[in-house]
């Protein structure tokens, strides 16, 4: 069986918070687990399921530091791809990184698919 997918998949669990950004509808939100990430996607557990196509934004506790002494959080927005069993796949549109400081005074580094 041949792996189709565009991105290299790196198993990597971290916390990661979630919300929907659909303004018309109601507004979820949770925590749950990265399951893989590539640079194009996320794999994560989730309490909801969640259409495809629906928007969400999250945020990851990023492994790495930054001048290795700023924790970073991956913020990632796109659309679920798929719902499967406790898991929901999210193909990236937009992703940065942002500092964990005080409120109001996040920095951050960012990029678009």
């Amino acid at each position: 069986m041949t792996d189709r997918r565009r991105s290299t998949r790196f198993p990597i669990e971290r916390e990661v918070r979630y919300k929907t950004r659909d303004q018309r509808s109601e507004v979820f939100t949770g925590i749950g687990k990265t399951l893989n990430i590539s640079s194009s996607g996320v794999l994560f557990t989730s309490d909801h399921e969640l259409p495809p196509g629906t928007r969400l934004e999250v945020s990851i506790s990023w492994p790495a530091q930054l001048n290795e002494n700023c924790l970073l959080n991956l913020v990632a927005r796109g659309r679920v791809a798929r719902c499967f069993k406790g898991q929901l796949a999210l193909q990236i549109q937009q992703y940065e990184f942002r500092t964990q400081s005080l409120p109001g005074r996040d920095q951050s580094v960012s990029g678009a698919k």
